[in-house]
């Protein structure tokens, strides 16, 4: 039997967030402005990686992925949601309610295991540098990101298993601008005790380890640090791993607001979700070309060398 046999509902209303009405025009151009921000952000930081070589090493490996995924992550649910804002269409179908949480949750545990290996490689640059290269090396980087996609497909494939093997018989209406696993179980015409309880393991386990992983990452590197001699070298490492940490908790902090309280709030639950899911992608790439060095300069050179481009081929016109 298809999950389609088990629900009679075709479809979803989405009813937005409370007591925003009358603000759809400005929260569209607001959403609208951060999207394409993370989109060309992104896209400037991942093209400028590939194009300076100085730029190919383990650490902008990690940086490249993360920017290739807060292209993705944005585009799971921004475009809906301002498809609603602008009052297209404040329905979506049953399998595409499916496809927002598959892909929310398989990207969001991507992100997840990726924070945690971009600790790892901080860990190991700044408390073994000698043997960075040797630890750090070209195998293990690629078998580390397949592992965070691959790791966040099978996260996703499981709540998308657990939610909707459950008949969904009416209502219908989603309090949120965009389908997600607290507002679509209450749905549910069955008992959701089994799916609530594995989903909010299944999250809190990903989530707390990956936590503890990288706070034993930086509490190392913070002990290592503090036992460099010069004051600038231990400037020069804080200054390293500070634009990491502060996309960490920009990242756990929705997550620990949203899916590990014991009690629900249907309003802060989609106002928080609505900022990890917009505003934080776009504020990445400031994040770490503000306080990157070497990016600044390596995008300096890529823009510069793009104006001349420009120039030659307007004067070759």
């Amino acid at each position: 039997m298809t999950m389609r046999n088990y629900t009679s509902v075709t479809e979803f209303i989405l009813l937005g967030i409370s007591n925003s009405e009358g603000l759809e025009n400005m929260l569209f151009v607001l959403f609208l402005v951060f999207y394409v921000f993370a989109l060309l952000g992104n896209l400037l930081i991942f093209l400028t990686i590939l194009a300076s070589p100085n730029l190919h090493t383990p650490m902008y490996f990690f940086l490249g992925n993360l920017a290739v995924f807060d292209i993705f992550f944005p585009s799971v649910n921004s475009p809906k949601m301002m498809d609603y804002l602008v009052g297209q269409s404040r329905t979506i179908s049953y399998q595409g309610c499916a496809s927002q949480i598959f892909f929310y949750h398989t990207l969001g545990c991507t992100e997840c295991f990726l924070y945690t290996v971009m600790a790892y490689d901080r860990f190991v640059a700044i408390c073994y540098p000698m043997r960075y290269t040797v630890i750090m090396n070209y195998r293990l980087c690629t078998c580390l990101t397949v592992g965070t996609w691959l790791g966040g497909f099978v996260h996703g494939s499981i709540l998308i298993f657990l939610i909707f093997k459950l008949p969904y018989c009416g209502p219908n209406e989603v309090d949120s601008f965009f389908c997600d696993i607290p507002v679509v179980l209450s749905l549910a015409c069955a008992d959701t005790s089994l799916a609530q309880t594995v989903s909010f393991t299944n999250v809190g386990v990903v989530a707390l380890t990956c936590f503890l992983l990288v706070l034993t990452s930086y509490t190392r590197i913070v002990i290592s640090i503090l036992k460099i001699s010069s004051s600038e070298g231990r400037r020069r490492a804080f200054s390293t791993c500070s634009a990491h940490f502060t996309s960490i908790l920009l990242f756990y902090g929705p997550v620990i607001l949203v899916y590990l309280r014991p009690a629900s709030s249907p309003w802060l639950d989609s106002v928080v979700q609505v900022f990890n899911n917009v505003v934080t992608p776009s504020l990445n790439p400031l994040i770490y070309s503000l306080r990157n060095k070497e990016v600044k300069l390596a995008l300096k050179k890529v823009l510069t060398v793009s104006k001349l481009e420009n120039e030659e081929l307007h004067f070759s016109n």
